[in-house]
Order: structure tokens, then C-alpha cells, then sequence
């Protein structure tokens, strides 16, 4: 194959994926959007409201994304209050993403951390498992600052990262 054979058969460059973001769902979740070009995270608290969520994606190029959303079944013992708020927060979220173009992937918890080799919860008691996942996330991003709230977006973004590279 010649090199102008090869080069059309690469996409051009503005289709390439330039943003992979991974979304923790819920008032205690999180946003990180990582940028290809410039091998760069950066994380956001879940916005509070319906427009501030749309603010921060419309942010990002829709052509060049791909989003991974974190997709989690009710809990037992969750209530039902708890869980329409996190149903309703569910729902802005993909209409955001819905409204930005953002191709998306939703993806459940024991996938991603299968992955990334960070296993199950256990026996563990909540804090020392986000504690788990928080140390995994600060040792593949030792440059940012991640807390307890933006540490499973981070991973996600790390599920994402693999896919494509698969």
C-alpha cells in the first residue's frame, strides 16, 4: 500500500475523539472530561442544576466526544424520595447529553471496575471503598487533585480511555 492509500483511509482529524467523558451520577457525583490532545483531566462536583449541567457539556466539541455514563440500579433500603431524585438527575443528565450531540455509553459500575482491576466492595464499609477508588484514581492522575466526589468520574474516564485504545 502506498502512503496516499494510507492516508485515506484515516479519518480526518476533526472526527477524531479529542474528549472522552466519564459521568458518576447523582448530587454526590461527578463530571471529568479529559482531553486526548493534551493528555489532561479535569473534574467537576455534579453540577447543581439542569442548566449548569448543560453549561459544562456544551463546553465539549460534540463530533470528538464520546461520554461514558455511569448507570446504577436502586438500591435496597435506598427510599423512594432518594431514588426519584437520582432518577430525575439521571434523566438532565442524558438529556443534556442528548441535547449536546454527545454520543454516549452507558456502563455499569462492576464493568468498568472489573477493568481497572479495583474489584468489588465486599465487606467493605463505604468510606474505605470511595478510599480505595480514590487512591487508584490519584495513582493514575497523580497531577490533579482528586477527592472522594470526583474519583469514580475519573475512573470512568480511565474505562473510556481503554475502550478506545482496544
Amino acid at each position: 500500500m502506498n502512503e496516499q492509500e494510507n492516508d485515506e483511509m484515516t479519518l480526518p482529524d476533526r472526527y477524531k475523539i479529542k474528549s472522552i467523558i466519564g459521568i458518576d451520577p447523582g448530587a454526590n457525583g461527578s463530571i471529568s472530561i479529559y482531553d486526548v490532545d493534551t493528555n489532561t483531566l479535569v473534574s467537576h462536583k455534579m453540577p447543581e442544576t439542569p442548566k449548569d449541567v448543560y453549561d459544562l457539556l456544551k463546553t465539549v466539541q460534540p463530533w470528538n466526544s464520546i461520554c461514558y455514563l455511569e448507570k446504577v440500579h436502586g438500591r435496597p433500603g435506598g427510599g423512594s424520595s432518594g431514588m426519584f431524585n437520582y432518577g430525575k438527575g439521571y434523566g438532565y443528565l442524558e438529556m443534556a447529553l442528548l441535547v449536546c450531540q454527545i454520543s454516549t455509553v452507558t456502563i455499569m459500575p462492576q464493568k468498568w471496575m472489573k477493568e481497572l482491576g479495583v474489584g468489588t466492595r465486599g465487606d467493605m464499609n463505604p468510606t474505605d471503598w470511595k478510599n480505595k477508588l480514590k487512591a487508584k484514581a490519584q495513582q493514575l492522575y497523580p497531577q490533579n487533585k482528586l477527592t472522594l466526589a470526583t474519583c469514580d468520574a475519573a475512573l470512568i474516564v480511565t474505562y473510556g480511555i481503554r475502550q478506545l485504545n482496544n
